[in-house]
């Protein structure tokens, strides 16, 4: 299953304090994980069984949390902190540095309702929101917000929240020692391609090169008859229009097309830049902008003149 298409798995914290009302925290666990569900997120959180009410509150508690995450620490795409009322700022805090999983999170917290300010039901999760964001810049880790202070999670702002969020972690874990192909050289008229392949290392982000003379010698000796060539020029076909477009270009097409897929296999890549101006005209007698488009279609994205940052950011 490829990165970019597979689910999102949070890890769900839930926020309790001793002199809150714990029935919000345990009615506010099973709302958040309803619209969890619902929006299409795997969670792994503790349970009833765990905890009270699978919230953190002490020491011990945070400890449980940690433990937990770091079992399930290839699954965790972010984390989830909720606060149904005001929260164990510290246990939140601790549970999180324990776990070590450096991953997005964000921090939301349920609305009081200005009927219900009693002892038995006010949250203040808005104060608590604050010292547990507090707290997390003590610690040196990094959280998003939602778009509103306190936000109900069955709103349509929270689901807004949670599709942003989403799309946050899948970028993370698409870089988290991501690969990326380069095939050919970069064109000396383009300066703007410029890239360093050790500022991409220091961020997780290797690096693999293939020369197109390599590309064109692996081409010749691949048999037009080949089931990869017969599948590409059906891909290219299915793909776009090619009423006109002699059969001698789509299949070179195809040929350039089958031996960078199988190189992007055999190398796990995710990515690629291609050099095309001027030597796949000039020497191949196609371009691969079709094939470029298909990739990138198909969530593997490919750029032009081997520009590596350009990758990156599609």
């Amino acid at each position: 299953m490829k990165l970019a298409t597979k689910p999102v798995t949070l890890g769900l914290i839930v926020g309790n304090r001793g002199f809150f009302p714990a029935h919000l925290a345990e009615s506010g666990r099973k709302t958040m994980l309803k619209v969890l569900e619902e929006q299409g997120f795997r969670v792994i959180a503790l349970t009833p069984e765990d905890t009270k009410f699978g919230s953190i509150v002490s020491h011990a508690d945070a400890h449980k949390c940690a433990d937990l995450f770091k079992r399930h620490r290839e699954e965790i795409d972010g984390v989830l902190v909720t606060l149904p009322n005001f929260g164990e700022e510290r246990a939140i805090a601790d549970a999180l540095r324990w776990a070590g999983l450096d991953v997005p999170v964000l921090i939301q917290a349920f609305p009081d309702d200005p009927a219900k300010m009693t002892v038995a039901d006010r949250r203040d999760s808005f104060c608590g929101k604050m010292s547990a964001c507090n707290n997390l810049r003590q610690y040196g880790i990094k959280y998003s917000l939602t778009s509103l202070h306190t936000v109900d999670p069955e709103s349509e702002s929270f689901k807004q929240d949670l599709a942003r969020f989403a799309g946050i972690c899948r970028v993370v874990r698409g870089f988290k020692n991501a690969r990326i192909g380069v095939i050919g050289a970069r064109p000396t008229a383009f300066n703007t391609v410029r890239f360093s392949e050790k500022l991409l290392e220091r961020s997780g982000i290797s690096v693999e090169t293939l020369d197109l003379s390599e590309v064109f010698g692996r081409i010749e000796r691949l048999d037009n008859e080949a089931s990869i060539v017969k599948a590409k020029l059906t891909q290219i076909g299915e793909y776009i229009q090619t009423t006109g477009v002699p059969e001698a270009s789509l299949l070179r097409m195809a040929k350039f097309g089958a031996v960078v897929d199988e190189w992007m296999k055999e190398t796990e890549l995710t990515a690629s830049a291609i050099q095309c101006w001027t030597a796949m005209e000039e020497y191949y007698g196609v371009v691969p902008c079709t094939l470029m488009s298909i990739m990138s279609d198909g969530l593997m994205p490919s750029a032009c003149e081997t520009d590596i940052a350009g990758t990156v950011a599609m």
